[in-house]
C-alpha cells in the first residue's frame, strides 16, 4: 500500500533547496567533462588526469522511468559522485533506446484504436454500451492517469522480471491514458517516431530532478532517426561481418507468426530469456489402433497411409529401452496430415511449431493461421490408450503400447512422451503405478510389465539408475513431484557425465560421445526428425503466441560455434586482471551464460532501427545495436548538437562524413590519419580530437545493470567489445543488481504498488529518494525501496538542517581559545574513524554501509558528543561543530548532494560547489581514543541498563537489589590488573597460534577442558572471546594485553554524566587490586577494560 504523506512542510522546504541547486548545477555545466588538453600518450594521459566513465543500460522510450530503473541508475550515480570526490574527471552520459518492435507495435495498435473509436476515442462509450448489450460483459472504461533445464548440457535462465511484464491491457489508448498522457494528444503516438520526441525529455527532466550528475550534451536516440548513430551501427555491423562474427544460415529461433519475423528478448511482452529447446522427435508408427481411436478415424485416413505418434526426447541414447509411449488422458490430441501418405499424432501446439520447421508446410511458405493446419481428427489422450506402435531402436520389435500418464504437459514438447523406465525416474514411477492399478487405469497389466532393459552403466547408481533412485528416495507415486524432479536431475547428470552405453551400435562408449551419434542414426534412418519448441510461453509485443521457426537469418555467432571468441570472453571474465564483477555470483552467472549462449539472430523486418548495410530488407535487432554504444558517448557531443543529430556538434561534422573508415580511425583500429581525412572530408585535427576523446574516456570503468540482463545484453556487450576493440579498451567492470521491491512487494501497476521516478521525487524529494535507494541494498538479491524509509529521511535531513542552523547561531559555543576537553578529542577521533570507514564502503560500492557510516553513525557521533557535553556541563566547541558540518557534508554528498550543497554554501559559506571538492583528508583514528570512547559508551550503557532492569523488576512485583526510586549510590570497580588465572590460557592460545592449530575447534576445546577442570564455565567464554579476536586478525589481543588509556581518569570524566543519567546522589570509583579485601563479590569480577559496578540505597 502506497504511503500517504500528511504534512509536507519539511519536504517542501528541502525540495525548494534541491530545485535551487539543480538549476545552478545545470547553469554552471558542473557535470560536463572533456578530455584534458595535453599531448601525452593515452595511457599516460589517463594516469596524469585520472578519469571515471560509468553508464547504465539506456532506457527504452515506450514510457517514463520507474523506481526499478532508478535503483540501477543510483548505482552509477553514487559511484560517479564518489569518484569525483577522489579527484577524477567523471563522465555519466545517457542516450535513449528506440530500436525494435515495442514502439512500432504500440503505434500500430493505436492506429487500430483510432480507426475503431475516432481520433480522440469519442466513439468508445457507444462501443462499450453496445458490447454490454451484446455480451453482457462491460468493457473496462479508460482511466485518466496521473498528470505527469531441460537439457542438462545447457544453461537456462529464469527471471522474475519476465513474469512482471505479463500485464494485460484492453486497448492501447487506455494504456496511454494510464501513463498520464492527455486524451487529445494520444493520437499523435500512432506515429512511432513521435514516441522518440515525447519520452526522452521526460526522462531527462526526471533525472535532473533527482540531481543526477549527467552530461546531457552527449544524449542521443537510436535508430535511423539519428543519422550519426545510424552510421555508427552500420560500421559496427560491417566490421563484425568482416570478422566472421555475423553469419547467414538456417537456425532455430523464437518466431512470431503474426509479425512474420524472429521475436527477440526486447520484442516480447512475456517470456524474456526463453529460447528454443531442441529435441529429437521420434516416429512411432501405429500398428494397431485402440478400439475407440479406430472408430473415430474410420474412413478418414487412407489404408496405405502411415500414422505416427511423435514423442520428443532430449535423450536419444536411451531409446533402446522404450517399453511404452505415454499420452495425457485428458489432453486433446490431433491427427494432422503431413502428406497423403503420412500423418502425425501430437498436440496442436506442437503441430503449429512444426509448421515453421519444414513439416506440414515448406520453409518458404509459412502459414498465417492455425486453421491452415489440416486436422483429420481431435481426440482426448484416453482414446488412444492401448494403441500398438513400433518404437524405433526399442528392444521390443513387436511393438509397445500407448499408455496413460497424468503428468504429461500439453505445453511442453509434443505432448507425447516415450517411456524409458531404466533411466527416467518419472517413467519408472508411472509404469510401476500402472502395473499396480491396471484395472483402475483400464489397461491390460502386461502392457506395463515389459522387462526393463539396462542401457547405461553408472559408477554410483548401477545400470538401472531410475529404479535405484526411486527406491532410495522412497518415491511412492508419480505425483511426488519434488522428489521426482530431484531424482530426474541426478539421473540425467549421472547418465550424461559418467555413464557408459551397454547396448546398441555404440556399446562401450561414453554417453557424452554416443548421444549425438545415436541421434544422427535416428535421423538418417528416417525414424525421427529434429524438432524444437519454446522452453516457455513467449508472447510478442503484438500479442502473438510465438513458436520456434527454422529459418535462414543473419546471426551473431556467439557460443561454441566460435570457440576462440567464446574462450577469449570466458578468460577475460574469470581472469584476476580481467573483468571486475564485484560479486562471485555475477561472475558465476556470466560463466554459465557464456557456456550456454549460442547464435543470436541480429536482424528482423519489423519495427524501428538501422538497416543492415548489406541486406537492407532487414533492420538491426534491438539487442544487437546496443552492445558498444558506450564508445559513442565519448564523441557524440562533437558530432551533433541535439539528440536527433539535426544540428551539428562542436566540430561541425556532417553525418554522411562518418564513413566506416572514420570509426575505424577514431576507435584506434587503424592509424592512417591522412587517408581517412582525405576520404571523409573531415580535417586531420578534428579526427585527432575525436580519437583523443575516445582514447581518454575508454575503457568503460563501470557498466551497471539489473541481473536479468546478464543472459543477453551484458554478455553481448562483452562479446562485441572484445571483438572490435584492442585489449586496452575492454570494459573494466560490470555491476549487477537485483530487482527492486516496493514496500516489500513486487511493483505492479495493477495492484497500485508502483512508483515512477517523477512520483518518487515529487513525493519525497531528491535526497530522501536517494537515501532510500542507498538503503535498499547492494547485492544480487532483490532490494527493497521502503517508502517509510524515504519519509523518515525527510525528517532526518530537515531536523539535521535545523539543528545545524540553530547550533551555528548559538553564541555559547566554546571558542578555539578555550581549553579542549576529553569529549572534544573523542568526537573528533570518531569523525576521523567514520570518514575512513565511509571511504572504504564507497570504494567497494557498498552504499548501504556507506550511508550507515556517512550519515547514521555520523549523527550518532554528534549525539554522543552533544549529550556528553551537556552532562559534563560544558558547551560544545564551535570549531568542532564547524568541522562536523564540513565533514558531514562531504561524506554524504555522494548520496544527498543537495543537502550537502546547502551546508557547504549557505552554512559554511564556501566559494565553490561541493560537487567540485575532494574527499576530506583526516588522520587515522587514534586507537587509544577509540578504545576509550567505546569503553565509555559500553560502561554507560551497562550501568543505565542495570538501573532500568531493576525498575522493571520492581514494577512487576519482583525483588531487586536496590530501589532505583530511592536515594542511591553507584560504586564502579576498576581492576588494577588482569586475573592471573587467565595467563595460562593466553599461553595456550599463543602455542596454538604458533603451531597453526588455532582453527582446530576440537583440539582447542580439549586442551582448555583439560586445563580448566571445574572452572570451565568461567574459562571457556574468556577463551572463546579471545580466540575470536585473534581469528579476526587482532593478534594484539594476545600479545599486547594492556589498556591504552587511564581507566580511572575516564570514569572520573563520566561522573557528572552518570549522576545525571542515573539520579545517583553519590558515585565512587574504586580501584581493585589482588590484595583488596572487604569488597563485594562483583568487585573481583572486574577486569581491565571491563569494570563492574554496584547500586545501593543510602540514607540522606
Amino acid at each position: 500500500m502506497a504511503l500517504q504523506l500528511e504534512n509536507t512542510h519539511n519536504r517542501d522546504v528541502l525540495i525548494a533547496i534541491e530545485k535551487k541547486y539543480q538549476q545552478k548545477w545545470q547553469d554552471d555545466h558542473v557535470f560536463e567533462s572533456d578530455f584534458p588538453e595535453d599531448d601525452l600518450p593515452p595511457a599516460e594521459l589517463r594516469e596524469k588526469y585520472p578519469k571515471y566513465f560509468g553508464t547504465f543500460a539506456y532506457p527504452y522510450m515506450n514510457g517514463s522511468g520507474h523506481a526499478g530503473h532508478l535503483f540501477t541508475v543510483s548505482k552509477v550515480e553514487f559511484t560517479i559522485g564518489f569518484q569525483r570526490l577522489t579527484g577524477k574527471r567523471t563522465l555519466f552520459p545517457l542516450g535513449f533506446h528506440c530500436t525494435g518492435m515495442p514502439i512500432k507495435a504500440c503505434a500500430d495498435k493505436l492506429i487500430g484504436d483510432i480507426e475503431k473509436f475516432g481520433q480522440n476515442f469519442e466513439r468508445f462509450e457507444d462501443y462499450q454500451a453496445q458490447d454490454e448489450q451484446t455480451n453482457g460483459t462491460p468493457v473496462p472504461a479508460p482511466v485518466q492517469g496521473i498528470n505527469k533445464k531441460e537439457d542438462i548440457t545447457k544453461f537456462s535462465s529464469s527471471k522474475s522480471k519476465a513474469t512482471a511484464k505479463n500485464v494485460k491491457t484492453n486497448y492501447q489508448f487506455q494504456s496511454m491514458l494510464a501513463m498520464g498522457i492527455p486524451k487529445e494528444e494520444i493520437h499523435k503516438f500512432a506515429d512511432p517516431y513521435y514516441w522518440l520526441e515525447y519520452f526522452p525529455p521526460i526522462w531527462k527532466s526526471d533525472l535532473i530532478n533527482l540531481g543526477a550528475r549527467m552530461d546531457w550534451r552527449r544524449q542521443f536516440v537510436t535508430t535511423d532517426a539519428n543519422p550519426y548513430y545510424d552510421a555508427f551501427v552500420r560500421w559496427q555491423m560491417n566490421r563484425l561481418k568482416e570478422l566472421n562474427k555475423i553469419l547467414y544460415g538456417k537456425r532455430y529461433t523464437i518466431y512470431s507468426p503474426k509479425d512474420g519475423q524472429p521475436c527477440m528478448d526486447h520484442d516480447r511482452a512475456k517470456g524474456e530469456g526463453v529460447g528454443p529447446t531442441e529435441y529429437t522427435a521420434l516416429k512411432l508408427k501405429v500398428k494397431e489402433w485402440s478400439p475407440e481411436a479406430a472408430k473415430a478415424i474410420e474412413g478418414k485416413i487412407p489404408q496405405d497411409a502411415s500414422v505416427y505418434f511423435v514423442p520428443a526426447t532430449l535423450r536419444p541414447e536411451t531409446m533402446y529401452g522404450q517399453t511404452c509411449c505415454f499420452v495425457g488422458p485428458a489432453i486433446k490430441y490431433g491427427i494432422f496430415k503431413v502428406s497423403d501418405k503420412e500423418y502425425f499424432v501430437c498436440t496442436k501446439r506442437a503441430a503449429w511449431n512444426m509448421c515453421f520447421q519444414g513439416k506440414f508446410f515448406d520453409l518458404d511458405n509459412f502459414p498465417k493461421d492455425q486453421d491452415q493446419l489440416e486436422t483429420i481428427a481431435e481426440l482426448p489422450g484416453s482414446a488412444f490408450v492401448g494403441t500398438l506402435v513400433n518404437a524405433p531402436l526399442s528392444m521390443y520389435k513387436e511393438g509397445v503400447r500407448i499408455l496413460p500418464m497424468d503428468t504429461v504437459l500439453a505445453t511442453k514438447g509434443t505432448g507425447v512422451v516415450t517411456c524409458v523406465p531404466s533411466d527416467s525416474p518419472d517413467d519408472y514411477a508411472t509404469i510401476r503405478e500402472l502395473a499396480k492399478k491396471a484395472e483402475y487405469y483400464k489397461i491390460q497389466k502386461e502392457w506395463a510389465e515389459l522387462e526393463i532393459i539396462p542401457l547405461i552403466e553408472t559408477p554410483n547408481y548401477g545400470n538401472l539408475i531410475a529404479k535405484t533412485l526411486v527406491e532410495k528416495m522412497k518415491i511412492n507415486s508419480p505425483k511426488d513431484d519434488k522428489q521426482l524432479a530431484e531424482a530426474k536431475d541426478i539421473a540425467y547428470k549421472e547418465g550424461f557425465y559418467t555413464g557408459t552405453m551397454l547396448v546398441g551400435d555404440f556399446a562401450g562408449e561414453k554417453v557424452q560421445d554416443a548421444k549425438e551419434k545415436v541421434r544422427q542414426q535416428i535421423l538418417n534412418s528416417g525414424d525421427g526428425f529434429p524438432f524444437a519448441d519454446p522452453s516457455g510461453e513467449v508472447i510478442s509485443r503484438s500479442a502473438d503466441e510465438c513458436v520456434v521457426a527454422y529459418i535462414p537469418q543473419w546471426f551473431l555467432n556467439y557460443g561454441e560455434n566460435d570457440k576462440e571468441w567464446q574462450k577469449t570472453v570466458l578468460e577475460y571474465v574469470t581472469a584476476k586482471d580481467g573483468l571486475n564483477t564485484y560479486t562471485q555470483e555475477t561472475e558465476n552467472q556470466f560463466v554459465a551464460n557464456l557456456e550456454w549462449l549460442n547464435q543470436w539472430a541480429c536482424a528482423r523486418t519489423y519495427g524501428l532501427g538501422s538497416k543492415l548495410p548489406w541486406d537492407q530488407q532487414f533492420l538491426v535487432e534491438s539487442l544487437s545495436d546496443s552492445t558498444v554504444y558506450m564508445s559513442y558517448y565519448t564523441i557524440s557531443h562533437f558530432l551533433h548538437g541535439d539528440r536527433f543529430g539535426k544540428t551539428s556538434g562542436k566540430l561541425n561534422i556532417k553525418a554522411d562524413q562518418m564513413i566506416d573508415e572514420v570509426w575505424d580511425y577514431v576507435y584506434t583500429r587503424t592509424n592512417d590519419l591522412e587517408a581517412t581525412s582525405k576520404k571523409s572530408g573531415i580535417s586531420e585535427q578534428d579526427l585527432k580530437t575525436l580519437r583523443k576523446s575516445f582514447e581518454y574516456w575508454y575503457p568503460l570503468d563501470l557498466r551497471s545493470s539489473g541481473k536479468d540482463l546478464i543472459p543477453n545484453h551484458l554478455t553481448f556487450f562483452l562479446y562485441i567489445h572484445l571483438a572490435l576493440f584492442p585489449r586496452e579498451y575492454w570494459p573494466r567492470s560490470v555491476r549487477s543488481n537485483g530487482h527492486l521491491l516496493l514496500n516489500g512487494d513486487k511493483m505492479s501497476k495493477s495492484t497500485g504498488n508502483f512508483l515512477t521516478i517523477s512520483q518518487a521525487v515529487s513525493k519525497f524529494g531528491a535526497d530522501a529518494t536517494r537515501i532510500a535507494l542507498a538503503d535498499a541494498g547492494d547485492g544480487m538479491e532483490d532490494a527493497n525501496f521502503e517508502e517509510k524509509g524515504a519519509n523518515a529521511a525527510i525528517m532526518r535531513m530537515y531536523t539535521l538542517k535545523e539543528w545545524v542552523e540553530q547550533t551555528v547561531a548559538d553564541k555559547s559555543l566554546r571558542s578555539e581559545s578555550d581549553d579542549r576537553v576529553l569529549w572534544d578529542d573523542l568526537f573528533e577521533d570518531e569523525m576521523h574513524l567514520l570518514v575512513h570507514e565511509a571511504y572504504g564502503h564507497y570504494a567497494d560500492t557498498n552504499y548501504k554501509l556507506a550511508l550507515k557510516a556517512g550519515l547514521y553513525d555520523f549523527q550518532s557521533a554528534r549525539d554522543f558528543y552533544r549529550e556528553a557535553c551537556v552532562s559534563a556541563g560544558v558547551p560544545m566547541s564551535r570549531a568542532l561543530i564547524l568541522k562536523y558540518i564540513e565533514l558531514q557534508a562531504l561524506v554524504i554528498s555522494t548520496i544527498a548532494p543537495h543537502w550537502a550543497e546547502y551546508m557547504w554554501i549557505e552554512i559554511l559559506h564556501k566559494p565553490d560547489s561541493i560537487q567540485t571538492q575532494l574527499w576530506p583528508v583526516v588522520p587515522e583514528a587514534d586507537k587509544a581514543l577509540t578504545a576509550q570512547r567505546e569503553y565509555i559508551k559500553a560502561t554507560s550503557s551497562n550501568i543505565t541498563s542495570a538501573e532500568a532492569l531493576a525498575g522493571r523488576r520492581m514494577a512487576k512485583g519482583k525483588a531487586a537489589s536496590f530501589d532505583p526510586r530511592q536515594p542511591k549510590k553507584l560504586t564502579i570497580f576498576v581492576a588494577a590488573q588482569f586475573p592471573q588465572w587467565q595467563d595460562k590460557y593466553i599461553d595456550l592460545l599463543k602455542d596454538a597460534l604458533e603451531k597453526a592449530t588455532i582453527n582446530d575447534d576440537k583440539a582447542i576445546n580439549q586442551n582448555v577442558a583439560k586445563a580448566a577442570g571445574k572452572d570451565m564455565k568461567k574459562v571457556m567464554p574468556f577463551v572463546q572471546e579471545l580466540r575470536k579476536k585473534v581469528l579476526n586478525g587482532d593478534k594484539a589481543a594476545l600479545f599486547e594485553r594492556e589498556i591504552q588509556f587511564d581507566e580511572v581518569k575516564a570514569l572520573e570524566q563520566m561522573v557528572k554524566g552518570l549522576k545525571k543519567q542515573t539520579g545517583c546522589q553519590e558515585l565512587q570509583v574504586v580501584k581493585v587490586t589482588p590484595e583488596a579485601k572487604d569488597l563485594p563479590g562483583q568487585a573481583h569480577a572486574a577486569e581491565p577494560g571491563k569494570p563492574t559496578f554496584q547500586f545501593e540505597n543510602i540514607q540522606t
